[in-house]
């Protein structure tokens, strides 16, 4: 891969698949059990099935890039990217975080996350239903589990460096649940966020301002 991290991603991916499967076998997937072997979308007949359906190449790029990524970037192999991860509980994610950019509070609400560090080093975190915070600093090859429905986050503190990762989930769509969008820019209502939040309408509009899609 570019700037550096070919060789890392190549190495530590094959450990994470072995990882994550392993977690999988002893952990109740999020997706419902198949009476088949694989699901077939209804657009394409069983007899048209080759390997080709088994296979995802939208990743290659990431082996192609010559310059990092400005912003923080999620490259998700998911069931709408992927349709033969129908019924199979399990999708992935390649993340990548520019110095000092952030993944910002979400969560999945149906699978836990199972974070492996490529590259770069991680500052992470999540909140149970206790509130309570669980964080750790991650280097390359360490791994860390945020639990399914819980608000994780992570960040790269970095200021020069990029931090890379590769998130594997339990279900073939864990869906994404970004707090600052859901809660500034879905139009709720400004007094309600403002009594909830306890500050004033204005500062509610400011932060609903900065979430805005740029012209």
């Amino acid at each position: 891969m570019a700037y550096n991290l070919k060789t890392s991603f190549i190495t530590f991916f094959s450990l994470l698949i072995i990882s994550s499967f392993a977690l999988m076998r002893i952990t109740m997937a999020g997706d419902p059990n198949i009476l088949t072997d694989f699901i077939v979308p209804q657009n394409l007949g069983s007899t048209n099935i080759t390997g080709s359906f088994f296979t995802y190449t939208g990743l290659r790029f990431l082996f192609e890039e010559t310059k990092p990524p400005t912003k923080f970037t999620a490259s998700k192999v998911s069931l709408a990217e992927f349709p033969a991860l129908n019924g199979q509980s399990v999708s992935y994610a390649v993340l990548e975080y520019p110095a000092g950019k952030t993944n910002p509070p979400h969560t999945h609400p149906r699978s836990a996350e199972l974070l492996f560090v490529v590259g770069g080093c991680l500052e992470v975190g999540f909140v149970d239903t206790n509130n309570t915070l669980y964080t750790q600093s991650l280097q390359v090859g360490d791994i860390f589990v945020f639990p399914k429905g819980l608000v994780h986050f992570q960040y790269n503190a970095d200021p020069k460096g990029l931090a890379f990762a590769v998130s594997a989930f339990g279900s073939a769509n864990a869906g994404t649940v970004s707090l600052p969008n859901t809660l500034f820019a879905t139009g709720i209502d400004d007094d309600v966020l403002a009594i909830s939040f306890k500050t004033d309408v204005a500062t509610i509009q400011k932060l609903k301002a900065g979430l805005a899609p740029k012209p």
